[in-house]
């Protein structure tokens, strides 16, 4: 009987751990709301929809489009150096593939020089606000979305809201990403540079 019993603690002590992880790191403020913006406050549509590149990039512009094509925003903005010096950025990439799955070039802009979140966020939010835009949906991986939002919370102050809108799965996370090794990897990973970002005083 104790034997059920201590098996049954650290069962649940290991789903309540896993679920605590995943909606810790993939906050997802559009989660309630259908397919596409309503008049609800929580659910209205935002002045642009930002992605950023890194671990399945495309999966983030895919998502990107779609929240696009669903009315969540007139304009993508695309933030990523290249990989290869000699190539073209992520950014730049990005848009390619936007365009080809027919979304017009005007309403794409691209931010080319962000080699990590801490710079997609710094570049990005010069020209958020330039163009005086006050909503935004961020869209990036699930892993990755809490830590996204605090770069960007911390670039554009409180004038500008951000919209978690996180990639749900994608090459490298899922809701089962506690299976695999590397999702354990990429969960303690981003655990590490959030405690990381707030030690430093919100530089990570």
């Amino acid at each position: 009987m104790k034997m059920l019993i201590t098996i049954g603690i650290i069962v649940a002590t290991f789903i309540i751990l896993v679920t605590g992880i995943t909606f810790f790191l993939g906050p997802n403020d559009l989660r309630r709301c259908g397919s596409s913006p309503s008049n609800s406050a929580n659910c209205a549509a935002a002045d642009a929809i930002v992605a950023v590149s890194g671990g399945d990039t495309n999966a983030r512009v895919d998502a990107a489009i779609q929240d696009y094509r669903n009315g969540w925003a007139p304009l993508l903005i695309f933030s990523g150096a290249a990989q290869d010096p000699h190539a073209p950025s992520n950014a730049q990439a990005m848009k390619d593939r936007a365009i080809a799955q027919g979304v017009p070039a005007r309403d794409v802009v691209i931010e080319e020089f962000a080699r990590n979140t801490s710079e997609n966020a710094a570049n990005t939010s010069a020209f958020i606000n330039k163009r005086n835009l006050t909503r935004i949906i961020l869209v990036t991986s699930a892993y990755h979305q809490r830590r996204a939002h605090l770069e960007f919370g911390a670039r554009l102050g409180p004038g500008v809201q951000i919209i978690n809108a996180p990639v749900s799965q994608d090459k490298q996370w899922s809701n089962h990403w506690w299976i695999t090794p590397g999702g354990w990897w990429l969960a303690i990973g981003e655990i590490v540079k959030i405690i990381a970002y707030y030690v430093s005083g919100g530089a990570a």
